[in-house]
């Protein structure tokens, strides 16, 4: 009788809990779906910095092209170039590059008359070890003076 009650028990608490090659299944699956949380989570990351990196880059193109388009003494047709100061770029190295250029003109233009300038700037910045550029375009009237207008 003894032996029967002990069959059964061994018999119930078998049912009710877990076997050793059930928890390692189950410890298997987990980390399957850890390691693929963790790969969509660093990807969201990169991509995150990626984002970040393209909004900086945007709002230093907007203020150097607010600063370049006001500068009356900027030279036409002639490249210039700079860096930006790293704490404005987040520590990453960066610069700008800009030209401009006469877009359109009067007719028969003479000095006092306006034209239109437009102004082409390059920003860049180093991302991984690769150089990454957003390019912007602006206009600005101005009045032509005699040295605008000799070939």
């Amino acid at each position: 009788m003894k032996k029967k009650s002990q069959e059964k028990s061994q018999k119930k608490s078998r049912r009710n809990g877990f076997t050793l090659l059930e928890m390692m299944v189950a410890t298997l699956i987990m980390g399957i779906a850890v390691i693929g949380l963790m790969a969509e989570i660093t990807a969201s990351m990169r991509n995150a910095s990626r984002v970040t990196n393209r909004d900086r880059a945007a709002l230093l193109a907007r203020s150097k092209m607010d600063e370049l388009l006001l500068d009356p003494q900027f030279p036409l047709d002639t490249l210039v170039a700079g860096p930006f100061d790293p704490s404005l770029t987040g520590g990453v190295e960066g610069g700008w590059r800009a030209r401009l250029t006469h877009f359109e003109m009067p007719p028969s233009p003479a000095p006092g008359q306006q034209s239109l300038d437009r102004m082409s700037l390059e920003i860049w910045w180093m991302a991984s070890g690769e150089r990454r550029t957003f390019a912007l375009g602006g206009y600005r009237t101005h009045v032509l003076r005699p040295e605008d207008l000799q070939p």
